[in-house]
């Protein structure tokens, strides 16, 4: 019963992948200039953002898969395997042009940031310095799905062949190992689930303890 479970398990997140990448796939044949623009709107028109940087970075790589010949897209691939070390090294946000985004991907705060290629997210999803979106363990396959509107916190891991429904709250340096319904807000380490009306007093909690290490490591470094 248990491996059944399992199986249609992993057959609908499998299912959800195929539908996100499609929609991808779409958003592709936009021209590059028009996912630049509205990646420009998402970045509160800034762009000292290095989120900005990546983006841009992300969206041309992703680009040139719509050029058919690949002797005439060799030339553009180069250009990418070219921007995209430098981008990771100027904004330390390492993310591959097979990465699946919505629309609206918005990258608020840059540094130790990695997203592994198989990853997926919606529209309107929000992620911060610290995160880490990919892999359970090495060498295996199966990395999140995220849903529409998901925020996650700095410092947040979320690994492993799991899905992460709409509306979700991932809390600072909360890792993520389990499914997350829509809705609710993922807390700690590992996290805890928590419906989103329940859990703002745990996700003070959390803040208020984030806060004092973080005062407690500044303190002992000025010891």
């Amino acid at each position: 019963m248990a491996s059944a479970i399992q199986s249609n398990r992993e057959a609908d997140l499998e299912r959800l992948r195929k539908h996100r990448k499609s929609l991808s796939l779409y958003r592709m044949r936009l021209s590059l200039f028009e996912n630049i623009r509205e990646d420009w709107r998402t970045h509160c028109r800034q762009l000292s953002r290095q989120g900005l940087w990546a983006m841009a970075v992300y969206r041309y790589g992703r680009w040139r898969y719509t050029i058919r010949w690949r002797w005439l897209r060799m030339p553009f691939s180069f250009v990418y395997k070219v921007l995209k070390p430098v981008s990771e090294v100027l904004t330390g946000i390492e993310l591959p042009c097979e990465v699946t985004l919505g629309r609206r991907f918005r990258i608020d705060h840059f540094g130790g940031i990695v997203i592994s290629g198989d990853a997926v997210f919606g529209d309107d999803c929000v992620i911060r310095n610290g995160v880490t979106v990919g892999l359970k363990h090495t060498g295996q396959r199966g990395a999140p799905v995220l849903g529409d509107r998901v925020d996650v916190g700095a410092g947040a891991k979320i690994l492993g062949a799991i899905r992460i429904g709409d509306d979700v709250v991932i809390g600072a340096n909360a890792v993520v190992l389990t499914d997350v319904p829509s809705n609710c807000i993922a807390v700690g380490v590992p996290a805890r689930v928590l419906p989103r009306k329940d859990a703002m007093p745990a996700l003070s909690e959390e803040l208020v303890f984030a806060g004092a290490e973080t005062k407690r490591g500044a303190h002992a470094g000025r010891i």
